[in-house]
């Protein structure tokens, strides 16, 4: 079969996805599942760089590797469309504009993240979170969930995760997945893996990950820079099932260096800011290197960063290959199926239950539903109207 992404194989320039990725990276408010909402509207409604079927099986593939998942996700993308450089590209684009937002945040501490007009700012954009995942959900849904065996598999996922929402939980929903899909769907035909023009070899990125995992340590005492780099790189190495995971391993890096509201203002932020969650590292590192706090924050978001994009170069080029085996594509197809449903146990746990707290944030949500998928109203006006909405809320919920 023809994909759309063969269809428009052509190689895009480091600029146009840098470009892409800044804009993006300015309005993905929502954490790692409202971000493949973002990246699915961007990247397969919009440009048609991929199909819903590679997207899934990049989805999944994040799923599996340790690091920033939704940054994996667009590295990913990047790497497609540019090879090494189109990835590089669409990480320093996304990530770019929630490093700046960490640095001022940290530069003025909490004296904006209290303020009230700012709470309600980003209550608003929360709510823009719970449509951008629920249009997320259903357009994969309509992709992947078109037997019962796989509409099953979706809704057995979100039924575990709602019920005991664990990283094992997780893990152990998606290898299930796989082995269903593998014994039951191995017949269909198989996604015609990708050609690359980038000819690394997977070993390479593979050898400088365990290399740097092993060899920081030994010579972190060479200077602190060093040592922050080999933190960053350690926690970075080991944080399996999104952004939230990433609190309790700088929190054993910090331990006293850093107080514990500071800590949670930092937090906090990560967390009010678009674009990955893992930015929190900018925070930390700009407080834990005073001598040179901007060099600080770079050095900790590159170290927390860096690992899970080294696993991912590795693993990609061979699973593309994999891809088009027929056991291994039915095994792809359990697990997309099964990323329906992480979607739908994440739409309510974070995004809904953060968002949605009376009546009238339900309301915000349809209007906003209505305006995207009817009006087609881009994303970036929805940003607004909801940064608006938000504002708003505590108004006209007086007056109701």
């Amino acid at each position: 079969m023809t994909s759309l992404s063969q269809q428009a194989n052509h190689k895009v320039s480091f600029f146009s996805i840098f470009k892409i990725f800044f804009s993006l990276g300015w309005v993905s408010f929502g954490g790692p599942a409202a971000h493949i909402g973002y990246f699915r509207h961007a990247f397969i409604e919009k440009r048609q760089w991929l199909t819903d079927e590679e997207y899934g099986q990049l989805v999944a593939l994040s799923q599996f590797l340790p690091g920033p998942g939704s940054s994996q996700v667009g590295f990913g993308i990047g790497y497609q469309k540019g090879g090494l450089t189109g990835g590089i590209a669409a990480f320093l684009g996304f990530t770019l504009p929630s490093v700046i937002l960490m640095l001022v945040l940290a530069i003025v501490s909490s004296q904006l993240t209290d303020a009230s007009y700012f709470q309600h700012v980003i209550h608003g954009l929360k709510l823009l979170a719970v449509v951008v995942v629920a249009d997320a959900i259903l357009g994969m849904y309509n992709s992947f969930c078109q037997q019962k065996l796989t509409i099953s598999v979706a809704i057995a996922t979100a039924v575990a995760l709602l019920l005991l929402p664990t990283l094992a939980t997780q893990v152990s929903v998606l290898v299930i997945a796989a082995l269903i899909g593998g014994y039951c769907l191995s017949n269909t035909k198989p996604v015609e893996p990708q050609n690359f023009s980038i000819k690394q070899v997977s070993i390479t990125p593979l050898a400088l990950f365990l290399l740097l995992l092993f060899g920081l340590p030994l010579v972190g005492q060479w200077s602190s820079q060093v040592q922050l780099f080999s933190d960053f790189y350690q926690a970075g190495s080991l944080v399996f099932g999104g952004g939230h995971v990433v609190l309790p391993l700088l929190q054993n890096i910090v331990g006293d260096q850093l107080s514990q509201d500071s800590f949670l203002t930092g937090y906090a932020a990560a967390q009010a800011v678009p674009g990955p969650m893992f930015t929190f590292a900018t925070y930390i590192g700009y407080q834990l290197l005073p001598s040179s706090p901007i060099a600080g924050a770079l050095i900790a978001t590159l170290g927390v960063f860096i690992p899970g994009f080294l696993l991912l170069i590795a693993v990609l080029k061979n699973w593309q290959q994999l891809a088009s085996l027929p056991k291994i594509a039915g095994a792809l197809k359990g697990v997309n199926a099964a990323v329906v449903g992480l979607l739908i146990s994440a739409l309510y746990q974070p995004v809904f239950t953060s968002a949605i707290t009376v009546p009238l944030d339900l309301a915000w949500v349809l209007i906003g539903a209505l305006l995207l998928k009817q009006f087609k109203l881009p994303i970036v006006w929805l940003v607004a109207l909801f940064a608006l909405a938000g504002l708003a809320t505590p108004i006209v919920q007086n007056l109701i």
